[in-house]
């Protein structure tokens, strides 16, 4: 009962700055915050626990950055009622979001204010910094199988030892659940974009194999919870050990 409160306490509290952008802003975030299992999944597993500095890749409009703000509000503000299941929300000095969609940053910006930093960019490209933690949630199939591997090279390089990427993928191993969330997903872009990008989609055994040479530990978690799609978490822990070599990497590159 207190976790479910919690959650709705948090949906409500995270989706009110939104009301400050536009109706599309606003209730986007009340719909995604209620129905993305991915962020409850976040707090209750302590995810970002200990992350200072979080670097948010295709961040949209921002809410995961105003997720890990009105947790920390109602940590501090109401422990009592906390969930104890629940490790302590997370604290992080800095949140840094990229994102390519000009009015999807417009919202965050408005929404979030100082409390987070949001620019227009692309993430093949834009400049990663040093960070503690790297959240990638339902954007790197958008880029093609090179690109991934630039992107998810230099995550690793970003962070030291210790550090944690998050990369929720869709699996194509996920049978009639992984075509369903492809047909939702190009149908969504078509409508906003009026064209349907091509997508690069992996099984979770090859993004496990890819994140594997690049320096990473690896946990697979579903997270499609509720929902029809077959989406999955891959928890990826950066650790000091010796790289692949780039022509073996390249193998692990899909060619189409």
């Amino acid at each position: 009962m207190r976790t479910r409160a919690t959650t709705e306490d948090l949906v409500r509290a995270a989706s009110a700055p939104y009301w400050k952008t536009d109706f599309t802003g606003y209730f986007k975030a009340r719909g995604k915050l209620r129905g993305d299992p991915a962020f409850t999944k976040i707090l209750s597993e302590g995810l970002l626990a200990g992350a200072r500095r979080i670097l948010d890749l295709g961040c949209g409009q921002g809410l995961l950055a105003a997720w890990l703000e009105a947790a920390r509000s109602r940590h501090d503000e109401r422990p009592h009622l906390w969930p104890r299941e629940w490790p302590a929300a997370p604290r992080p000095v800095s949140y840094r979001g990229i994102e390519l969609r000009r009015q999807e940053v417009w919202r965050a910006q408005i929404a979030l204010g100082s409390r987070a930093q949001f620019e227009v960019g692309d993430i093949s490209q834009a400049d990663f910094g040093s960070v503690d933690a790297v959240v990638i949630l339902d954007v790197i199939h958008y880029l093609e199988h090179r690109a991934q591997l630039h992107v998810l090279d230099r995550a690793r390089a970003a962070m030291s030892s210790g550090g944690i990427l998050l990369l929720r993928v869709s699996d194509a191993d996920g049978g009639i659940r992984f075509k369903y969330g492809k047909y939702v997903d190009l149908t969504v872009m078509a409508m906003q974009y009026r064209r349907a990008p091509r997508v690069y989609c992996r099984s979770v055994p090859e993004w496990q194999r890819l994140l594997a040479s690049l320096g990473f530990q690896v946990e697979a978690t579903p997270m499609s919870a509720g929902t029809p799609f077959a989406n999955t978490m891959l928890v990826a822990h950066a650790h000091p050990t010796v790289r692949q070599p780039h022509s073996l990497m390249d193998s692990l590159i899909t060619h189409d």
